[in-house]
């Protein structure tokens, strides 16, 4: 059921700025009050947006030809009644999905638990992930049947050693203190090191030439353990 406030854009051609910096097109097939459903022709893929990311949107208009191509397939990938950002990640927990939250690329892998603001995903190159939820710009289901890389079943574990898991973002970071961590990736060498301590919502982090660097832990979107 679309949001009212987007009603009059549903079906039509829109433009979406995402924070970032981010642009993406296409025809606008679902809206709930934290989320809207873009479908990509070009790439022909569903786009789950958190509008906490949205910036602003337009109707926008395409030549003849690129229109066709954004016609969107009857069925969604996830599809429900009642549609929100955390209905989406309920949903989508077992599927192949590409998950979007920051620099230049994707991570692609399986939502395996969900918890209070973060949810536990497994890649076959990253492994575990804890990622926020506040962080992730899109999430994008893959067709049924397909598997990252195209790994068969017995090269691609669904589940990784089990580890106990915190309700919170915060508290789960709290049980890897003094651990070897990457956060957000390793986008920069000061985001990999000896997770020291978390207090008062910083974390410090031991660098591998020793320094010591302090992180706001609201800035903090995805993290694992090496």
């Amino acid at each position: 059921m679309p949001n009212d406030d987007l009603e009059d854009l549903l079906g039509k051609t829109i433009e979406v700025e995402i924070s970032g910096g981010i642009f993406r097109t296409g025809t606008l097939v679902d809206s709930g009050l934290d989320i809207i459903v873009l479908y990509d022709g070009k790439n022909q893929s569903f786009l789950y947006i958190p509008f906490i990311h949205v910036k602003r949107l337009k109707e926008t208009i395409l030549d003849e030809g690129e229109y066709y191509s954004y016609q969107p397939p009857s069925e969604k990938p996830i599809d429900t009644d009642v549609i929100s950002f955390r209905k989406v990640l309920t949903i989508a927990k077992g599927l192949f999905v590409q998950v979007y939250v920051t620099g230049n690329k994707s991570i692609h892998g399986y939502l395996t638990s969900i918890m209070n603001d973060y949810f536990v995903f497994h890649s076959p190159l990253y492994k575990t992930i804890f990622i926020s939820m506040k962080h992730v710009k899109w999430l994008i289901p893959y067709p049924p049947n397909t598997t990252p890389y195209s790994l068969n079943s017995e090269n691609l574990p669904l589940i990784s050693k089990s580890t106990p898991l915190a309700r919170s973002f915060d508290e789960q970071l709290k049980k890897m203190e003094n651990q070897l961590v990457i956060l957000d990736s390793g986008d920069h060498p000061e985001k990999i090191g000896l997770l020291q301590r978390i207090r008062n919502n910083k974390i410090t982090l031991i660098t591998a030439e020793g320094e010591k660097i302090f992180r706001n832990l609201e800035h903090i979107k995805t993290i694992q353990i090496p």
